[in-house]
């Protein structure tokens, strides 16, 4: 007997049991790293302004360290999603293999900038004389894990692309918790200091790509696939990585302008942005969440060559965005007065964090639809548009965001340059889901 065909509405139902599926374990593993900045912020903030200045500006430079790098998880979860709608599992981990490995290539490489660069890079982005040395020592300290950090996300990009959040999931749940705890003994109990926040993160890091690579290692063996660094493999990797390379670092850009424009407003307001960019950060991964199952289940339908199909999750997703968007939006307004004072007790901080929150919460639906596209596109492979799209949101953003100190603009200013920093990329991408162009079927594009 012929199965009759899915109505929209049991398509529509159909999807949202993907996306829930993985999306709910997806975003415990994405908020991990911001959950890890937020107990940073916490702990270092009852140390002192000068010491959560510090902290903004050298978990800003750490982020960005490490966030360029963001293609290890993001191009390896269409790649590997792919291969699966193809049917190749033992491909398929073969080519996460070779982004581990150049994620412990990068990490090196990263390592030897950061260490000896730190007092400038603080200088650079505008530590305060009182801030300048709590920077330098977290961003030293933490240096040391970030090849720990990118084996974090080239294999949670290899078990996203199986289908596989909730492995990530866990994994997050042990590295958090694990963070807070050495956090807290470490800078309160052994009196490290800020010194103590940093070494609890890098421990908690190093720990979860072990495990990441016990898992990854016995899939390998299971699947037949081979563990060796292969040149030609890694070589591939990284060049498929460079688009999304170059759209990464135009958002670095964005995001590190903004600290620096808060550097240059005093300690008081790098202070409240750091609160702020740190919630933000956490919103983000949040809706991102919805994304990431994009990129698994856009990957596994073009990989199959089922177009209607994806098509249908794309629109489905955006419809996740926007309602996501908005509770969180809701949420943020709703809040503010109890989350306050888990990061702060100077009355100065809090009063120039309040108008800009509410900017914050508006700006979420914008949000909910962006990150959404975003990780459609990546899921098919559309790394050049992304790249040009997101180049052309920095040429808008940079000049309205350095006018803010020039006019005498606050920090409410500078976020609502952030607002149109989003309205503009929501619009490009927009523009490229609605073309059509994205669509490329097959075991690679």
């Amino acid at each position: 007997m012929t199965q009759a065909p899915l109505t929209p509405e049991r398509t529509s139902r159909h999807h949202d049991r993907e996306i829930v599926a993985l999306a709910l374990p997806a975003f415990g593993a994405l908020v991990a790293e911001p959950l890890f900045l937020m107990v940073d912020s916490a702990v270092v903030g009852h140390l002192g302004t000068s010491q959560l200045a510090g902290l903004g500006i050298a978990s800003a430079l750490l982020t960005t360290a490490v966030s360029v790098f963001v293609f290890l998880a993001y191009a390896t979860t269409a790649a590997v999603a792919r291969r699966v709608g193809a049917g190749d599992l033992s491909a398929a981990i073969r080519q996460g293999m070779d982004g581990i490995w150049l994620a412990l290539l990068l990490g090196a490489a990263v390592i030897t900038v950061v260490l000896p660069g730190a007092p400038w890079l603080a200088d650079l982005f505008g530590a305060s004389p009182t801030a300048a040395p709590y920077s330098i020592t977290y961003l030293r300290i933490s240096a040391l894990g970030i090849p720990a950090m990118l084996v974090v996300l080239a294999a949670t990009g290899v078990l996203r692309g199986l289908q596989d959040t909730r492995t990530p999931l866990y994994v997050a749940i042990g590295g958090f918790s694990a963070n807070a705890a050495l956090n807290i003994g470490l800078v309160y109990g052994a009196g490290l200091g800020i010194a103590g926040s940093a070494w609890g993160t890098v421990i908690a890091q190093c720990a979860m790509a072990a495990v990441y690579l016990v898992v990854v290692v016995r899939g390998a063996r299971r699947h037949g696939a081979s563990l060796r660094p292969d040149a030609a493999g890694i070589r591939a990797c990284a060049q498929a990585g460079v688009p999304l390379l170059v759209r990464t670092l135009s958002l670095r850009a964005v995001l590190m302008i903004a600290t620096a424009v808060a550097a240059r407003l005093g300690d008081t307001r790098i202070a409240a942005h750091q609160i702020i960019n740190t919630l933000w950060t956490l919103l983000a991964f949040a809706l991102d969440a919805i994304a990431i199952a994009g990129q698994a289940i856009i990957g596994r339908y073009l990989g199959a060559g089922d177009v209607p199909g994806a098509k249908a999750a794309c629109r489905r997703m955006v419809q996740w965005g926007i309602a996501s968007g908005v509770v969180l939006g809701l949420l943020v307004a709703l809040a503010r007065p109890v989350f306050m004072p888990l990061f702060t007790s100077d009355q100065a901080v809090k009063d120039v964090l309040l108008p800009a929150l509410l900017v914050v919460a508006v700006t979420q639906p914008v949000s909910g639809v962006v990150f959404v596209l975003d990780g459609v596109l990546m899921g098919a492979g559309d790394g050049p548009y992304l790249a040009w799209a997101m180049l052309a949101t920095l040429a808008v953003f940079a000049p309205v965001a350095l006018l803010v100190p020039v006019l005498g603009g606050g920090l409410t200013a500078l976020w609502w340059a952030m607002a149109l920093m989003m309205t503009v990329r929501m619009l490009t991408l927009w523009a490229r889901a609605r073309s059509g162009r994205w669509i490329v079927t097959g075991a690679s594009r």
